[in-house]
């Protein structure tokens, strides 16, 4: 199988510009060339860029997609030691979570002091614009 970035781009879904960016920051390797000067992606990019894709939907930051790669990269990981990076990032999913709920109480209390009038005093914006 040999395919030209725009159609890998279209077969996982992935924007040219991003599968530029893995290849610079070493994400992705780079493809070899054909006779023509063109890039020739393999089934190996197919698959690497499907699993950055992947794991970049289920919030992987680039470095822990780094990680997980180097595990897999080498040949020599355990389950365990994927399941243990999936599990730290499920742990800072939570803790966004609960930070994100903290925000949505602190808003409906703030909220709860606006009455929604017609007026350009806000206590809305006098609570965001305090220095104390």
């Amino acid at each position: 199988m040999s395919l030209r970035r725009g159609e890998l781009a279209k077969r996982t879904g992935c924007n040219i510009e991003t599968i530029r960016y893995y290849e610079r920051i070493g994400l992705l390797p780079d493809p070899p060339r054909s006779e023509n000067g063109f890039r020739s992606y393999e089934e190996r990019h197919l698959t690497r860029l499907t699993f950055i894709r992947r794991a970049r939907e289920l919030g992987f930051t680039l470095e822990e997609v780094q990680d997980l790669l180097r595990l897999v990269d080498g040949g020599n990981y355990t389950c365990a030691q994927v399941q243990e990076l999936a599990l730290r990032h499920a742990d800072e999913i939570q803790r966004k979570i609960d930070d994100l709920h903290r925000m949505q109480h602190a808003l409906k209390e703030m909220s709860a002091q606006c009455r929604g009038e017609e007026v350009p005093k806000c206590p809305i914006v006098e609570i965001l614009s305090e220095t104390s």
